[in-house]
């Protein structure tokens, strides 16, 4: 709830202006069967058809009057409603945002956005529910069983014996059902991460035949879910059965009792239509409250469930240093671009270190290669010094200064990254270019094609840079977007630039292109380039060689060869390899 109200509480004054025009309008509709009672005490009984028209444009005018104060309380409760849900749903973002790949890791994309959409919706319906019908529907229970104080004593009395019996049957349903929807919205998480899964690696999932596979593990989740569902709304089911049966039972003592005391002059007939339709007004807003628990139970799990990822703080926090005070700092070391000191990585959860023993220095304008098997730990070292993830021992510097004492923002900016997966956004290709620099000139994205091979790609297309780039680049080959990524990179003209082995799809020609280019930047430029080619790293001032999260090798091709099994053990695989064919 406190979640909630973060939010909600700079929109107060449409937080009052909306129950007040509801509790308006309910005070005009508790006035309506006493103008019934008297059209037909006095109108009726007396046939005067003019008190009847009298009271008929009473009716008229407390309909226009309330139908109004609805139309208003409907509109501040809406404004509420949906600024809660703008604001909760930007903050939430900017805290995803702020997570570091550890926690984003742990949370998975799929209950992510599940959060970032279907629960701030359900926070969003349960505020504007909340503001028009959750004081406007006791408002008028208990005036309803006020009034009927008014007309007759005894009578109102079954108001009280019935109104705390449906409050029971209402808010125990609530209290039963409220756990119960934070497990459907649970289930929708795992329906929505298979479903992610499926539409991404549909080509996979049909390469290996293993569609019935995959159509049988939704069908078991999606029945986990129906089972949860038909449970829960088994038991939300009953609260109309029990208000109607609670509030019939009334209705029918109500009516027996205002018979007979009718019949010995206590009432009149038209108080006893007057009670009947407080009775009535009191069923109908009962069911309105019921229905409205359950959205506010739907709401409350959801928020709960939004409050849990705000609960959750970055493991990785933010430093002090900028632009302006790093050159003071006794440490700093402009010669020495990255230096790791007994560096080691344990992922969370992870029963054993994935890196270790990690000792180099690199100078700047070095290009360091780094190259090792499948699962040695390439990734995992380069993405330690744009502060990915953070060295669970040991130091990483950067200009002799660690990263954990640099503000992210000035770290970042000194540093750009190519992927190993990469990812184009939709929009043109001078909108994904320009990420890497918003106020890049026409030479800096014609230095930046150039250094990337990506010209001859522009150039043949109709629109040049303003072609247009569907999501996730699906309208470009794989080496098309590895291009373009790198492009993204250059044009940042960053300190330290990492090619997370990011020219897998080229061909060799263009990869040795690439790699020719990459020599005409700025000498002050860094480049670390990750790869499985050998031939990628054979010209790189230093080489690092993993093996199972570990240094088995330093130096430079020749130096290794002679050295390092490991780096010859690659080596002549893949040129006996290429020689064969």
């Amino acid at each position: 709830m406190k979640t909630i109200w973060k939010y909600l509480k700079q929109y107060k004054k449409e937080c009052f202006y909306a129950p007040l025009f509801k509790m308006l309008e309910a005070l005009f509709e508790l006035y309506v069967p006493l103008v019934i009672s008297d059209i037909i005490d006095v109108g009726i009984s007396g046939q005067n058809s003019t008190y009847i028209i009298q009271r008929c444009m009473i009716l008229i005018l407390l309909a226009v009057v309330g139908l109004s104060c609805s139309v208003t309380a409907q509109y501040f409760a809406a404004k509420a409603g949906v600024g809660c849900a703008t604001n909760m749903r930007r903050s939430l973002f900017k805290h995803i945002q702020g997570l570091s790949f550890t926690e984003q890791d742990t949370l998975g994309t799929s209950t992510l956005i599940t959060r970032m959409t279907s629960d701030i919706n359900q926070v969003q319906n349960g505020v504007n529910l909340v503001l028009r019908l959750f004081l406007r529907s006791p408002f008028i229970v208990f005036g309803a069983m006020i009034m009927a104080f008014t007309i007759d004593v005894k009578a109102a009395l079954i108001f009280v014996v019935t109104i705390p019996l449906l409050s029971i049957v209402v808010f125990g349903i609530m209290l039963f059902t409220r756990p119960m929807y934070r497990k459907v919205q649970q289930g929708l998480d795992s329906i929505l991460g298979i479903t992610r899964e499926n539409i991404k690696g549909v080509r996979v999932i049909r390469a290996f035949n293993k569609e019935a596979d995959e159509i049988q593990h939704f069908e078991d989740e999606n029945q986990n879910l129906y089972t949860t569902q038909k449970l829960v709304g088994k038991i939300s089911g009953l609260m109309n059965p029990l208000t109607y049966l609670i509030v019939n039972v009334a209705i029918i003592t109500l009516i027996w009792t205002g018979a007979l005391r009718v019949e010995s002059g206590t009432l009149t007939q038209g108080q006893v239509i007057a009670l009947y339709n407080y009775m009535s007004q009191i069923l109908v807003e009962l069911i309105k409250l019921a229905n409205l628990i359950v959205s506010i139970s739907k709401a409350l799990a959801c928020a709960k469930r939004i409050e849990n990822v705000f609960d959750i703080e970055s493991s990785m926090t933010d430093g002090s240093l900028d632009k302006n005070n790093i050159q003071s700092i006794s440490q700093y070391d402009p010669a020495v671009a990255v230096e790791f000191k007994d560096v080691e990585l344990t992922y969370k959860g992870a029963s054993a270190p994935s890196l270790s023993e990690m000792n180099f220095k690199v100078l700047k304008g070095q290009t360091i290669g780094i190259i090792g098997g499948t699962g040695s730990g390439k990734t995992s070292l380069v993405h330690m010094i744009p502060r990915f993830y953070d060295a669970t021992n040991g130091e990483v510097l950067i200009n002799g200064i660690n990263v954990k004492d640099y503000k992210l923002s000035e770290l970042r900016s000194k540093i750009a990254i190519v992927m190993q997966k990469t990812l184009l956004f939709q929009g043109s290709i001078k909108e994904n270019i320009a990420w890497g620099n918003k106020s890049a000139s026409d030479s800096d994205f014609e230095m930046a094609l150039e250094i990337s091979q990506s010209k001859e790609i522009v150039e043949k297309k109709d629109k040049k840079l303003d072609e247009y780039v569907e999501q996730g680049g699906r309208n470009l080959s794989g080496g098309q977007r590895q291009r373009l990524s790198i492009a993204r990179a250059v044009i940042k003209k960053p300190e330290i630039l990492i090619l997370d082995d990011s020219s897998s799809a080229l061909d060799y020609a263009t990869d040795a292109a690439l790699r020719k280019a990459l020599r005409t930047l700025p000498e002050n430029t860094t480049v670390f380039i990750v790869s499985q080619r050998a031939a990628s790293l054979m010209h790189a001032d230093q080489i690092i060689v993993l093996d199972d999260g570990q240094i088995t090798g330093i130096g430079t091709h020749a130096e290794l060869l002679n050295t390092c099994d490991t780096y010859k053990e690659i080596y002549n695989s893949q040129f006996k390899e290429s020689e064969a064919k």
